[in-house]
């Protein structure tokens, strides 16, 4: 481990006899169960000009009390400076002998960077301008056993850095900026779908069985019912018996599994959230997902432009193409052009695609869109009417039933989130149910996905039109922070153990 390799033998157990001697005196630090905290580094610093200061002595009469992790020291004998982290930031302290006592001093300057300890002192500011605390009182809260990461090399490892987020968080203070933001994304997300009249709800993370949908679960098994179950791949199925049941806005912001591969954009755990409206189709799910976008920017940046990874991205302004229209556009390959499946296979050897040997005319497209229009879409762009192929919940489009009431949008190139207009027709559901069930069962002679009968026995009993949207909170996050990694935005992501 990184910091292992920083710290001495000799360190380490330094740290443990200083320990020692505290508990042999009865000063044992962790017997501590609280310190009464009224104020933060931060609230301090920014409420300084509203105290008043003695102007001769620049001394101010608030007694302030905080407590945190010491970062810095600089002891001059009978005085020392040092610096306090809590949860909201970093402020300095003036610690002098003839203020806490002999006793209190000579146990101080035995502590350690990274021991945990509370101050209660007044505020001013330094003769450099700096907002300080000059502590009166100090005690020792919790004693760090391992030294910090050196201040100049900190924890740079980046896969240390999610291995022992912990550290992480306490050395680069830009971590924790993305974690509070990610926070403020969700707040303002239900924020949002809460105005325009959404309930939030709950539904089963483990389901009974795995259902067809190409995503690969993961398995275990319940011992008082003696059956296997599987972590759930989507909330879609559940929330859209809730509206079949007369909820008529619903959502859930929760942690999804899929027992697939991991790379910057993909995690095998993550937060997702779903939400669907009835009595709307797929169209109004594109104006509902640009005016929240556009909205989150500004809440949460500032600006409907922000920039990821130093390219400006303007969220206020979107691009909606069909795929037919992306494909003709980026690949130069007219679907219509197309009289037969036979033609698009020809088409799609033509550009050296890999294709079944039975690719349909919306195989090829979907084909071409996967090779030639994706990696175009860095600004935000809608893109709409999916082939059926590929979309075996969607509605198919009246007009050209070759189609669903699909989109997808896309920024920076990768796809961020998946809407329809609903499939409500039980009969027609059932039937794309099985072909899926009998793919899988094709493709994976060993998987027990099956239909779920019980979602279609819903369905019989009638879901209204209705409007369904999905996307990936972590992927959201990702943008909004500029972070170029699904681990960056996750606390703790998984890993492959060291041993």
């Amino acid at each position: 481990m990184e910091q292992n390799q920083n710290q001495s033998t000799n360190e380490l157990e330094v740290r443990r006899e200083k320990l020692a001697a505290l508990k042999a005196a009865g000063e044992d630090p962790f017997e501590k169960t609280k310190y009464p905290v009224t104020d933060t580094a931060a609230e301090i610093v920014a409420h300084f000009e509203e105290i008043k200061s003695d102007p001769e002595t620049g001394l101010v009469g608030k007694t302030v009390r905080i407590a945190g992790r010491m970062m810095s020291r600089r002891v001059m004998g009978k005085a020392s400076f040092l610096h306090l982290m809590d949860g909201s930031g970093q402020i300095q302290l003036y610690v002098r002998r003839d203020d806490v006592g002999d006793e209190a001093y000579a146990a101080f300057k035995k502590w350690d960077i990274g021991d945990i300890f509370g101050a209660e002192g007044f505020v001013f500011r330094t003769k450099t301008g700096e907002v300080s605390v000059h502590a009166t009182s100090i005690t020792l809260l919790a004693k760090s056993l391992l030294p910090l990461p050196e201040k100049y090399h900190g924890l740079t490892n980046t896969d240390m850095r999610y291995r022992e987020r912990y550290v992480d968080l306490i050395v680069n203070p830009e971590v924790k900026d993305t974690f509070v933001k990610r926070s403020q994304i969700l707040r303002e997300l239900r924020a949002y779908l809460d105005e325009h009249g959404f309930l939030e709800v709950d539904t089963p993370i483990l389901t009974p069985f795995e259902i067809g949908a190409s995503a690969r679960p993961f398995k275990t098994h319940h011992n008082t019912l003696d059956m296997d179950m599987f972590l759930r791949i989507e909330t879609e199925l559940y929330l859209k018996r809730l509206i079949v049941g007369g909820f008529d806005r619903v959502y859930e912001v929760g942690r999804i599994f899929r027992n697939e591969g991991m790379d910057t954009s993909h995690n095998p755990e993550f937060t997702s959230i779903e939400l669907y409206q009835a009595y709307t189709d797929y169209h109004g799910m594109m104006d509902l997902v640009m005016d929240l976008y556009t909205r989150l920017a500004e809440r949460v940046c500032g600006s409907t432009k922000i920039t990821y990874q130093g390219t400006e991205i303007d969220m206020g302004h979107w691009e909606k193409l069909t795929m037919v229209e992306a494909v003709k556009k980026y690949a130069e390959v007219d679907y219509y052009a197309w009289q037969t499946d036979e033609d698009a296979r020809a088409a799609a050897k033509a550009h050296h695609l890999e294709i079944p040997s039975d690719a349909t005319k919306g195989t090829c497209l979907i084909a071409f869109f996967e090779a030639y229009v994706e990696d175009k879409l860095v600004q935000p762009t809608i893109i709409y009417d999916y082939p059926v192929e590929n979309s075996p919940l969607a509605k198919r489009k009246p007009s050209e039933p070759a189609f669903t009431e699909r989109f997808e949008y896309f920024i920076y190139c990768r796809e961020m989130g998946n809407a329809f207009s609903e499939l409500n027709d039980p009969i027609d559901q059932k039937e794309r149910f099985e072909r899926q069930v009998a793919a899988k069962r094709a493709e994976d002679p060993t998987t027990t996905a099956r239909v779920d009968d019980d979602y279609v026995h819903a369905l019989e009993y009638g879901l209204p039109p209705t409007g369904g949207l999905g996307f990936g909170v972590d992927r959201l996050v990702m943008l909004l922070t500029d972070s170029p990694s699904i681990r960056d935005v996750l606390l703790f992501p998984t890993m492959k153990p060291i041993d």
